[in-house]
């Protein structure tokens, strides 16, 4: 643990002082201009979906992040971006996450409240609710990130019927076959809780990703030495580890 803080605490650090932080290409985040541009280009609006998760979900709380992201965009572009909720306090939270965004990018005059709403908290009732909406509004471009179940193909195939962009992120393992299958790019669990990191480019967020990911290079290259001393007769890293668990 302390390996793993420091890992953190120096690449924190290092972002800081103004060194260029490597984060790899994720082809999901790089296509978020792009979908938003054709919105605009089209005069169409674009459709966001935070899955059925609570406000207390990891998956919802990137997905907020990655909204927030959007926003900012959309305020600059003055593309209608439109946010059906299915949990009033998520909704409440989004209100307030959208609207500092255009206030950061000078464009409170753009928000609108009405675009952020309560639809239904039923799972298939939500999921026929955010159909018809995209059959009737024919977004340009439509995210699905967040937690889903059984209605993320539903969604997904909708999208892709009236013609729209879209880009998928969840951790949900069982509907990413799915997703993949639909959408025209997805991103695939940590994917998406990076994604925040990758879209804003903030120092501190840069060097926390990458102190995490120096920690899971050391923790599975322990794991890796350990198999090995093991099954050459030497356990002194299997008893650290049992002492340690």
């Amino acid at each position: 643990m302390l390996l793993f803080g420091a890992a953190v605490v120096w690449n924190i650090y290092d972002a800081r002082s103004g060194k260029e932080i490597f984060v790899r290409r994720i082809p999901g985040l790089e296509a978020v201009d792009e979908a938003i541009g054709r919105a605009t280009e089209m005069g169409r609006s674009i459709l966001y979906v935070l899955g059925l998760g609570g406000v207390s979900g990891t998956a919802t709380i990137a997905s907020m992040t990655i909204l927030g992201q959007v926003a900012r965009r959309t305020a600059d572009y003055e593309t209608p971006l439109r946010v059906p909720c299915r949990d009033p306090i998520v909704m409440s939270v989004v209100r307030e996450m959208v609207k500092a965004s255009y206030l950061d990018e000078g464009r409170p005059d753009a928000y609108s409240e009405e675009n952020i709403f309560y639809l239904t908290s039923g799972q298939f009732a939500y999921a026929a609710g955010v159909d018809g909406m995209m059959i009737r509004e024919k977004p340009a471009a439509v995210f699905l990130q967040g937690t889903f179940y059984a209605e993320s193909l539903i969604l997904a195939e909708t999208g892709n019927s009236i013609g729209a962009i879209q880009i998928a992120g969840t951790d949900s393992e069982h509907q990413l076959p799915f997703l993949i299958t639909a959408c025209d790019y997805t991103l695939i669990g940590e994917e998406l809780y990076a994604a925040s990191t990758y879209l804003s480019r903030e120092p501190m967020l840069l060097g926390s990703l990458r102190g995490q990911d120096w920690g899971k290079v050391l923790i599975f290259a322990t794991l890796v030495l350990g198999v090995v001393l093991e099954l050459a007769g030497v356990n002194w890293i299997t008893t650290l580890l049992q002492r340690v668990g």
